[in-house]
């Protein structure tokens, strides 16, 4: 059975030739293409994926045909799309992207003119057209005569700005002065395509793990301890300091160390987090020093922010949510415990490219290993399940999690995430698959795990 069509207000995803067909994104593409007033190009990219360019062709041919310019970017990382959208004063843009899924699937992420996924107000009248759309036998494609048609033109060089911005953030000449050799595992998706020319502009010497980006996965593509143990290996064998690891569209980060330890994806925010903090107090900047991540994050970055005299604030679970707030709250630095960290210098979208420059500026000017680094953060036990959705609906959930603990501080931000002192667990309805994720975070993983086994047995009496 083919899983279920997940739309949310950033994008679409689902399974291909079933789910996920051309007619659909022919139409998703339309209704977000009449969302927008501007009439300036859109960016079209893709993953790598062997479906992304089946996809790029039809989308780029349905935008011409209702008089749309496209610049194309082809293979392009999603952090890329958002740079080339700001950059070169896009409408918008549309990445081809099943993120972390197996081949199998893609997906659509929609971009606003600010080069950042569409804020939730945006991604809603979006979501709510396409419905409209797809109940309306009469609705209007807007297709328009042979001489209004647009155009689609190939965009030479994809990466430079991106490389640049992220190059202006960090002490290039520091890092190169270390001729670090690193690992880079990009996995044959689109991570290759900036990854090696961002490393070896750094004086890198790059061994990488999948570098032609085809979208033959070398292993399971998202980047956690158990898709990548044949890489861990490999990262000692290159004699590399640093294995970096990225999802498909390389908006996530895991790292490896020089002893094949997985560091894993929660460090990579909160290593990019210390990194920020630590120059901000070296180059006398002055406070606040704010930081942002989403409730289903390691405290580990409200630690550092505490160290150094900075707050760190807690959005809801999704890129959106986190770049909302940290435009408001004017933070110098943001991100996912995914491994998204996101650096606003570079752009408001989860970036595995500023997550290695960060962790190599750190490496370089602490004079550190990466163990080092890692070992001297405050680290915590994060366990994550899975749980089928009770047939009763996620808010009978919320109200026996609630009663059972009644005497516990509560937030209904996302879910529902209840709080101690040292420890927290937090049970929501996942935003891109039919069901619920509880995960805890605690000193020890016996009380994490303790603290999930509580909430699931709870949640089965829902069922």
């Amino acid at each position: 059975m083919a899983s279920p069509l997940i739309i949310s207000v950033s994008g679409l995803r689902g399974e291909i030739g079933a789910t996920l067909t051309p007619d659909v994104a022919i139409r998703y593409a339309l209704t977000y293409s009449q969302s927008v007033e501007s009439n300036a190009p859109f960016v079209v990219a893709y993953d790598g994926r062997r479906s992304g360019s089946m996809f790029a062709d039809v989308i780029c041919a349905t935008l011409n045909a209702v008089g749309r310019d496209v610049l194309y970017a082809g293979v392009a990382a999603t952090p890329t799309v958002g740079v080339l959208v700001k950059s070169l004063k896009a409408s918008g843009g549309i990445q081809i992207s099943a993120s972390h899924n197996p081949r199998q699937f893609n997906g659509l992420k929609l971009f606003s003119s600010e080069g950042r996924v569409i804020p939730k107000s945006e991604g809603e009248k979006v979501l709510n057209a396409y419905r409209n759309a797809e109940a309306d036998s009469n609705w209007n494609p807007g297709w328009v005569d042979v001489e209004s048609l647009g155009e689609r033109k190939l965009i030479e060089d994809s990466t430079f700005a991106h490389m640049e911005a992220v190059l202006k953030t960090i002490d290039v000449e520091l890092v190169r002065s270390k001729k670090f050799r690193v690992l880079l595992d990009s996995n044959n998706a689109s991570g290759s395509v900036l990854g090696r020319r961002l490393l070896e502009n750094l004086g890198c010497e790059v061994v990488i793990c999948g570098g032609t980006p085809n979208g033959d996965f070398l292993h399971t593509p998202e980047p956690t301890i158990d898709n990548l143990q044949s890489v861990l290996q490999k990262v000692v064998e290159a004699g590399a300091v640093v294995g970096f690891c990225q999802d498909p569209d390389a908006d996530r980060l895991a790292l490896v160390d020089e002893t094949g330890r997985y560091i894993g994806e929660e460090y990579t925010t909160a290593i990019c987090c210390k990194n920020r903090l630590q120059k901000a107090k070296a180059n006398g900047e002055s406070a606040p020093f704010n930081l942002v991540i989403n409730c289903a994050s390691s405290r580990m970055s409200i630690d550092i922010a505490e160290e150094f005299g900075g707050s760190c604030f807690r959005s809801p679970v999704g890129e959106a949510n986190v770049v909302d707030l940290m435009k408001a709250k004017n933070a110098v630095f943001g991100g996912e415990g995914n491994g998204g960290p996101i650096d606003p210098a570079v752009g408001y979208v989860r970036d595995s490219f500023v997550g290695m420059a960060q962790t190599l500026e750190m490496m370089a000017r602490n004079g550190q290993s990466l163990s080092k680094i890692a070992n001297d953060i405050q680290g915590y036990s994060i366990v994550k399940r899975k749980v089928a959705l009770p047939q009763g609906g996620f808010q009978k959930v919320v109200a026996t999690l609630s009663e059972a603990f009644a005497n516990e501080k509560q937030n209904l931000d996302d879910g529902l995430r209840i709080d101690w002192d040292d420890a927290w667990v937090l049970a929501r309805p996942s935003n891109t698959e039919p069901i619920a994720r509880v995960i805890a975070e605690a000193p020890t993983e016996e009380r994490a795990n303790a603290l999930c086994d509580k909430v699931v047995e709870l949640m089965k009496i829902v069922d």
